[in-house]
Order: structure tokens, then sequence, then C-alpha cells
């Protein structure tokens, strides 16, 4: 038996939509499916205009220059982060200040931003791990009081939502992720929700190489030209066409997922009771859209055992981020503003189970059934000690 840790969900729709656009011959970018991907993510979501984009890290670039980061400015951050969070600010010259996270959410710490505020910082970006959100009314309130932009990386939120509000319609701006290993996917590929209305003709400007190609088109100019800053960050039609097929199953999709979540959960979460592992926090206030289910062990050499252990049982599990304070690029361009001490642990201890739309319920239960034995010797071992 070989479980992978991820497998691609195809909608059967996909071929049909990619057909379509050879056939009427607009594989260019911002074609017909390019339109409805963004209506359906405006009206699922609420904000005020959204972007396709080619991947969450362009959205992440562009909402650097529409915030016009200078060199010198310091946006707050989580480390236990992909690095994209970072190094679209690193472009421009900011400096990342990283904050260290929550023990239970594994979210930036909301009581510890203000702390890092000074006199050069511009923006605050939340990461939402897991689909899970932060803590968004203290942390737009702590970007009020000292006139911040805040950013949602919501890379992997997309369906998720924070007392009622969708994420990455809470910030000024909002990231989404479509890469293959995301909820709703097209292979690479991502969105930038423009929550204010400041910044919606200049996000098109700067997505199409810094030219007004968007309202030539609309025909409220005769001719386009170079206008400002920009870069080339649509997607094909092709990878549009794919991505509708998605998000027209998306809610389907988000349901299985939150089924195979559940059953991990139920059979799994006893071994907090133990003391043994820790299992996902789901806030009361957050409506997840269950994009990972993952335990944290309480030492990084039983993670090395447990990933090893189902390895050998045909299961695949991953660990997740590398903290980006302690990698090179981290300690060159970044600052950290306290010893991150959570940080450091939950890269060491965490790991992730297979969790896709085809994960069969046979499959799950070996899964859960593998788990099960490692976590009881455990539990074992540990009362052996106890005695």
């Amino acid at each position: 038996m070989q479980i992978p840790f991820n497998k691609p969900f195809l909608t059967k729709s996909e071929l049909n939509y990619i057909a379509e656009t050879i056939i009427n011959m607009q594989t260019s970018g911002d074609g017909p499916f390019t339109k409805k991907c963004q209506n359906w993510l405006e009206n699922k979501t609420g904000c005020k205009k959204t972007l396709l984009t080619h991947s969450c890290t362009a959205a992440l670039e562009m909402a650097a220059l529409l915030i016009d980061i200078q060199p010198g400015d310091e946006v707050i951050m989580p480390s236990y982060t992909f690095v994209s969070t970072a190094n679209a600010f690193v472009l421009r010259g900011a400096v990342p200040v990283f904050v260290d996270i929550k023990p239970d959410t594994l979210n930036i710490d909301e009581n510890k931003i203000e702390q890092a505020v000074t006199s050069r910082t511009k923006a605050i970006v939340p990461v939402h791990y897991a689909g899970v959100s932060c803590e968004m009314d203290k942390i737009m309130e702590i970007a009020e009081k000292y006139n911040l932009f805040v950013i949602e990386d919501a890379a992997q939120a997309i369906l998720s939502y924070y007392k009622g509000k969708a994420l990455g319609n809470i910030g000024h701006l909002g990231t989404y992720s479509f890469h293959e290993t995301k909820n709703v996917i097209c292979g690479e590929g991502g969105a930038l929700l423009i929550n204010d209305d400041r910044f919606v003709e200049r996000a098109e400007i700067i997505r199409e190489k810094g030219t007004n190609r968007s309202k030539f088109f609309r025909g409220q100019v005769d001719k386009y030209t170079w206008v400002d800053i920009g870069s080339s960050y649509l997607p094909g039609e092709i990878t549009a066409a794919y991505l509708y097929s998605q998000l027209e199953q998306s809610e389907q999709i988000t349901e299985q997922r939150r089924k195979l979540w559940n059953k991990y959960n139920e059979h799994l979460s006893e071994f907090e009771e133990k003391g043994i592992v820790k299992t996902p926090f789901i806030p009361f206030e957050t409506n997840f859209n269950a994009h990972m289910y993952y335990i944290i062990f309480n030492n990084l050499q039983t993670r090395t055992d447990f990933i090893t252990f189902l390895k050998e049982k045909g299961i695949m599990s991953v660990f997740h981020y590398i903290p980006l304070h302690s990698s090179p690029a981290g300690i060159k361009f970044c600052k950290y503003h306290d010893r991150m001490e959570i940080t450091n642990k939950v890269s060491d201890t965490l790991v992730r189970l297979p969790l896709y739309n085809d994960l069969t319920s046979e499959d799950q239960d070996h899964i859960i059934e593998m788990v099960k034995e490692f976590l009881n010797n455990l539990t074992n071992t540990f009362n052996n000690l106890k005695i």
C-alpha cells in the first residue's frame, strides 16, 4: 500500500473548459474564464475587486507595490510561513520583522505585534495557517492605531471565515494560492483581493506590465501606454479555465475535506488528552476549510521516528516550514522581535498527515490505524517512565 501525502483533485470539467479556450483561440490572459473566476471570487468573498495572478507569490508582490513599499520600511509577519510572504517585501527593499506564533492556532501572536511596531513599520502580514483565521479584530485595531496596512496571506484559506467574513477580505489586501497542494487548484495560480478602493485602478496597471491596457480594452482610452511600474502578473486563460472548474465545485471540495479532517480528529484527539501529541485547535469564531491535518510531537526525534514509521507502512507524511528567521536569506535580510520559541518548537515537531479529496475511507482507516499504533506505543513508554 502506497498512500501519497497529496493527490491533486480533478472535477472532470477541466478538460472541457480548457478545450473551449483552445477552440475559441482565447488562450492569453484576461479572457472569459479569467473574468468568470474573478466574478466568482468577488461574489463569494465580498471584496471590491479580485485579480487573478499566476501565483500567490505574484499577488504578494503586487501588494507590496500597491502600498508603495520603500527601502528600509518594516513589515511585521510570522517566521513560520512560506518564503514568498517575506520575499515579496524584501524585493522592494523592506525588512521583514518576525513575530512569534501562538501555541494553539500557530498563527502570528497578535499580542506581540504592537511591541514590534516602530517608526519604520509600514504593514502587518498575518498568515492564516492551515486555513484557520488569525485574530483579525485585534490586528486591524493595531493597524488603525498606527496607520498601517494589513495584507492577509490567505494562501491556504479560501472558503475560510472569521466571524462570518471571508479570509482575504478583512485587511486592505488579501492573497490566495491555487497551487496544486491547496484545496482549490490550477497547478500554479493565485489571486489578489482588493478591499480598499484606493488600490483598484493601480492594481490593474501593475498587473499589466505597468500599462493602462485594461482601460483600453474597456474603451476608456483610445490607446494604451506605459504609465507606472509593474510586471506580467496575469495567468493564461488555460490556467483560468482549469481554475473555474474547481471554483464551481469548491463547496463540495471543502465539505469532503472537512469530513476527512473530522475523522482524523475524532480518532486522534484522545492522544492530546493523554499529553502524547497536540492536535489542531479551531477557535469558535472561525469557520475553516480543513486545508490540513497535523499533529505536534514533544520533540524532534519522535517526529523523525514517526515519519520513518509511516513511510515503512507505505504512508507519506511531511513536516512543514523551516522558520524564515533561521534561513540564510532570513538572517541576511530580516530581523526578529523576540526569541521565537514557539516557532522553533513547532518547526521541529509538527507533521502533516495525508489529506486530499480522493483519499478513500479504506486508506484513511489504514493511516489512522498506523498512527494510533505508533501513538499507543508512545503512550505505553510514557506511562512506564512515570512509573
